[in-house]
């Protein structure tokens, strides 16, 4: 956190961002690695601790609202009510904070709303350089490989201050040789932008308020313009359709997988694996290929997830393995096995060494330390007690068609292959249940629950039923006592 928090931050995200072509999302809140574009820049401005915060929306405003409301309470928004330019809409923000008595005596940041690769980082260097040069305004700028489209920026020989940002339409070639771009990311002194902001026009052939016009007015009026050069060009890419979001997530992705792998995680093939911002994670953790951790997942020492894999919100404890797995909300404890091929929906509560194998679906459930659901089973709204093993295809039947029931599974408890456990029901502490079984009655401690049809065998029906077959054929010669062929 620098010294001197910034008075303000203030993140433009009014627009509409028609190249996204989408009718029902604004550009702001497409998502990428865990956060929308707007939250990564939200979270960055949030690293400086601002006196204020504020996010100007403007297009489907009442969806950008609902969303920071929910994701960064601490932003306040104010709505740009014609998205008539980027500094219409930096003057909208300072009148709202001028309402409510809020002084600009220090340090504003404007940022966009679209550039989730900003950092803190860059953020708290561009505030420092501002304020340690005295200027009236700072740009935060990037040296790139290409700059083919962008504002060039001029610097003064001398002092290298910033003369002028010439856009690339308007560049000659001399300066089309130029690498350094400007950003669309400023510092500035508060009281003076506020003036600036007042005198800016029209003229130009969008009929808009440009921002960038404060640099020229500051300037001409004698503050000095300096700028700051991003340590990573990539820090200031701009989303503007969906391939430009596609390679951002791609950038922001590899920043993730690096970051978890230089604090001790292996990465086998960083390619096919994928990581949100919030996950969390332990030395000696191990991800396998095709992997996916989203949301909140926090992974334990040791524990070993993958291959295809797509964990989110879950827990995965110390030393667990988990394969072929689909998780949402789950809690998987030390030294759990999981799958292949499991689906952990939410409430789903594994203690420690516990199993939930292949084709195992378990939902709202507890398994204690070191039960077992091995396979081909359903478990949901039950509570399974320590060291018991389900048997194969399993179903406790939760649903009577309006309300779900519990069912109840005791300490180690044997259960057969092939049980349907009729919700509400209880199996007391080392019971046994036969193959076979619909339980729908309570069973006592000990006790052996036995629920199906008396078997019969009808002699000769594959003679009469199924003449001329081969199981009518091999059944003859077995009871003639021939060997079959």
């Amino acid at each position: 956190m620098s010294a001197n928090p910034p008075v303000a931050v203030i993140v433009l995200a009014a627009g509409e961002g028609s190249r996204m072509k989408s009718t029902t999302l604004p550009k702001v809140l497409h998502p990428i690695c865990g956060r929308s574009l707007v939250g990564h820049v939200v979270a960055a401005a949030e690293e400086l601790a601002p006196q204020q915060l504020v996010v100007v929306i403007g297009h489907l405003r009442e969806l950008v609202a609902e969303h920071l409301a929910e994701h960064h309470p601490a932003a306040r928004t104010v709505v740009q009510e014609q998205q008539n330019g980027t500094g219409s809409a930096a003057r909208t923000a300072l009148e709202a904070l001028a309402a409510d008595g809020v002084a600009l005596d220090g340090t504003v940041l404007v940022a966009t709303g679209d550039t989730p690769l900003l950092t803190g980082e860059t953020l708290r260097a561009l505030a420092e350089q501002h304020a340690a040069q005295g200027n009236g305004v700072t740009v935060l700028t990037a040296v790139v490989p290409d700059p083919t489209g962008y504002g060039r920026i001029l610097r003064h020989p001398a002092d290298g201050s910033v003369t002028a940002i010439v856009e690339h339409k308007d560049a000659s070639p001399e300066q089309r040789e130029l690498r350094e771009i400007n950003s669309g990311v400023y510092a500035f002194e508060g009281k003076l932008l506020a003036e600036a902001l007042g005198r800016i026009g029209t003229d130009n052939a969008q009929g808009e308020e440009y921002l960038t016009d404060t640099l020229h007015i500051l300037r001409s009026a004698g503050h000095r313009v300096g700028a700051v050069v991003a340590e990573d060009h990539r820090d200031i890419l701009g989303i503007n359709d969906r391939v430009q979001l596609a390679e951002a997530r791609r950038l922001l992705n590899d920043r993730l997988l690096e970051r978890a792998m230089r604090a001790g995680v292996t990465v086998v093939d960083p390619a096919s694996t994928w990581i949100d911002v919030q996950v969390g994670y332990q030395p000696d953790a191990v991800v396998l290929p095709n992997t996916q951790l989203q949301g909140a997942t926090r992974l334990g020492e040791g524990c070993r997830v993958g291959p295809n894999c797509t964990l989110t919100d879950t827990v995965v404890g110390a030393g667990a393995q988990v394969s072929n797995t689909t998780a949402d909300r789950a809690e998987i404890g030390e030294r759990c096995e999981v799958g292949p091929y499991a689906y952990l929906r939410p409430g789903a509560r594994l203690a420690r060494k516990a199993k939930a194998g292949t084709y195992v679906e378990i939902k709202n459930s507890e398994l204690g330390e070191g039960a077992k659901v091995p396979h081909l089973s359903y478990i949901g709204d039950a509570t399974i007690g320590e060291g018991t093993n389900i048997g194969a295809a399993s179903v406790t039947v939760n649903y009577d068609g309006v309300n779900k029931h519990r069912t109840v599974i005791g300490a180690h408890c044997r259960t057969g292959s092939d049980n349907m456990f009729i919700a509400p029901v209880t199996v007391g502490d080392g019971a046994y249940t036969a193959a076979g079984s619909v339980i729908i009655s309570d069973v006592p401690p000990g006790a052996l629950g036995v629920s199906r049809a008396q078997q019969r065998n009808v002699a000769g029906w594959v003679a009469r039923k199924r003449p001329g077959t081969a199981a009518a054929e091999a059944a003859t010669a077995a009871l003639d006592g021939t060997p079959e062929a």
